[in-house]
């Protein structure tokens, strides 16, 4: 009796698992995108933002976005969306603009990823600066539409055109430096 049991559980057993592990009948959807509508999309709500803050909009910044929002700029200042609201209407720069272009976008349900890149023109102490950079901003969906709740930027730094000599520091041909041992 037991041994029928037996045969008769690990039969059965042996059978779910492979119904378990049989391949979905469709593929999934690609979520990267770079055209369509998904893009065009997000570069019109970038451009509002890009508007809103040259432009020191609070209320059209306000739309953009999430009272949850978080930014980290490139310098690796992290600020809320009160103190970006604060800042555009404080508009200490006259200087202050913004330009994005988004690149790709990854919908995720209702979040959503924006990758790009961005100029941001501003004053750095008495002279006027052009940072360009990459950006990530997450959005999620939002009573019909969308609002960022994290932007993270980092400054692309290029090399000097006329500075084509490799340095010569020491460890340079090695990717690893063991303290102890060598020079």
């Amino acid at each position: 009796m037991n041994r029928k049991f037996l045969c008769t559980f690990i039969l059965f057993l042996a059978s779910s698992l492979g119904f378990a592990q049989a391949p979905a009948s469709s593929p999934a959807p690609a979520v990267t995108t770079t055209q369509g509508n998904e893009l065009a999309i997000f570069q019109k709500i970038e451009d509002s933002w890009s508007k809103a803050v040259s432009n020191h909009d609070q209320y059209a910044l306000e739309l953009v976005l999430s009272p949850l929002f978080v930014d980290v700029a490139a310098s690796g200042d992290i600020s809320t969306r009160n103190q970006q609201l604060a800042q555009v209407i404080n508009g200490e720069d006259k200087t202050l603009s913004l330009s994005q272009q988004v690149i790709t976008v990854r919908m995720l349900g209702d979040i959503a990823v924006a990758n790009g890149t961005y100029t941001l023109h501003h004053k750095v102490n008495t002279s006027e600066v052009d940072e360009k950079g990459v950006f990530t901003h997450v959005f999620e969906r939002l009573r019909g539409g969308w609002v960022c709740v994290n932007s993270q930027r980092t400054a692309v730094v290029r090399p000097l055109s006329g500075n084509k000599s490799k340095k010569n520091t020491p460890g340079a041909d090695t990717p690893f430096h063991f303290p102890l041992f060598g020079k």
